[in-house]
């Protein structure tokens, strides 16, 4: 089974992810769906016994975090589980002009929402296979 976690403040967003990964009609995936780093890190935690295989999340979400972006601070609580650092691929999505620097900074893999935008469901596939 393929644990896929999807975090995005923006509804839209996390539909339009969803809905993506969902017509490449991959075998014996679960998708679950966060609307903010906290409540990401609640499904991590929830989920430590079977770990999510792809965690898709935005920089940009609730202010919490100041100075850094929500989603670097997922980033690093997700990176604190061991299972999720070894076995787990992080993919940002985001529109952030500092994507690639943060990706690399935190060793994780990136796609500018702007790419997503404009492909097709294929992109996803990548990162789930």
């Amino acid at each position: 089974m393929t644990k896929i976690l999807i975090v995005d403040d923006v509804p839209g967003w996390v539909r339009f992810h969803k809905s993506n990964i969902e017509y490449l009609a991959i075998d014996n995936i679960e998708i679950d769906c966060a609307y903010c780093a906290k409540e990401a890190l609640a499904k991590i935690e929830s989920s430590i016994d079977n770990p999510y295989s792809v965690i898709f999340t935005d920089l940009q979400m609730e202010s919490d975090f100041l100075p850094k972006l929500a989603g670097q601070w997922l980033i690093e609580q997700i990176k604190t589980y061991d299972k999720y650092y070894k076995d787990t691929k992080i993919v940002i999505i985001s529109a952030s002009p500092s994507i690639k620097h943060i990706a690399e900074n935190y060793n994780v893999l990136y796609i500018p929402k702007g790419i997503v935008r404009n492909s097709e469901a294929e992109i996803y596939k990548q990162f789930i296979e």
